[in-house]
């Protein structure tokens, strides 16, 4: 995996995040999704660096990037601090306006550092994700049950990281299996599950989903009408359960002014890797359109 790749830990105000780095075209950074790290990319970043400069970063609770406390408001766990170190960790690698694609809880990060930093982001792309705000607020009976995870990990803490603790591989396949209709992730999966496993991570997963359900809907209720003005590129999963219950283009170009693509793919959640040569053209595609 990664052949090519260099590996790098970039200090940040609050601690050290973790990339790995190829190419020298135009800078892409790509965040990734529960309960993954960004290992998810795999099989789209090599050709991805063919184009761009790739730069494929774990989040903060996640991976080898640091993971640190949270308290009752959640503040260290959301978005707007989750981007943030995005933002620094880009900074300090030399680029100040960029490329981003983000997948799940990635998506949300990427979503929230194009509103705090429009001069950063020249372009977003988002897989397998509606806006936090609206699929709350759309919440029904069928979402709920589909959904379930985002309800049950923002329980108080500690009942969901001990349930977890009990089993952290049942829990990492069942997110994995239920989500993707069965896809086979191979040796990565464990890779998932060591970096998922210690307490500590387990405890900041649930932290994540605890802060998108107080204070990033605040945040996200405060700028609802404050939209972007860049392009985005919607990617759902054809057989998810975003393009089932919304209208993901509708519902992206309600938040900005900017032209919204994309359309739904031959797979489940994991799109990057249940559909890898299909994410990687719609990725070139649309990135290779937009300019910094």
């Amino acid at each position: 995996m990664f052949e090519g790749f260099e590996e790098r830990k970039v200090a940040t105000a609050e601690g050290e995040m973790f990339c790995r780095i190829k190419g020298d075209g135009p800078p892409l950074l790509l965040i990734h999704g529960h309960p993954q790290t960004h290992l998810m990319w795999y099989k789209t970043a090599p050709a991805l660096s063919e184009r761009f400069t790739v730069i494929a970063a774990d989040i903060r609770g996640c991976g080898d990037s640091m993971a640190p406390e949270s308290d009752a408001t959640h503040y260290a766990y959301s978005k707007r601090r989750m981007a943030l170190d995005m933002v620094e960790m880009m900074e300090a690698l030399g680029w100040s306006r960029f490329f981003v694609a983000g997948h799940d809880r990635g998506g949300r990060v990427a979503h929230r550092m194009a509103r705090d930093h429009r001069d950063r982001v020249a372009a977003m792309s988002v897989l397998d994700i509606c806006p936090t705000l609206d699929m709350y607020e759309d919440t029904d009976m069928d979402f709920a049950t589909a959904y379930f995870h985002w309800f049950f990990l923002i329980q108080p803490y500690p009942l969901p990281e001990r349930m977890i603790l009990a089993n952290p591989r049942k829990w990492m396949d069942s997110c994995l299996q239920k989500w993707s209709g069965g896809h086979e992730f191979g040796p990565v999966e464990e890779a998932y599950l060591e970096a998922f496993s210690p307490p500590h991570k387990v405890h900041a997963c649930c932290e994540d989903y605890r802060a998108s359900n107080t204070i990033d809907l605040d945040h996200d209720r405060e700028d609802r009408d404050h939209k972007l003005t860049i392009p985005v590129h919607a990617l759902w999963g054809g057989r998810g359960v975003v393009g089932r219950k919304w209208q993901p283009l509708e519902v992206w170009q309600r938040y900005t002014t900017g032209n919204v693509t994309g359309r739904a793919m031959n797979s489940g959640h994991f799109i990057p890797e249940e559909d890898p040569e299909a994410t990687i053209a719609e990725l070139l595609e649309f990135f290779s359109r937009q300019s910094l």
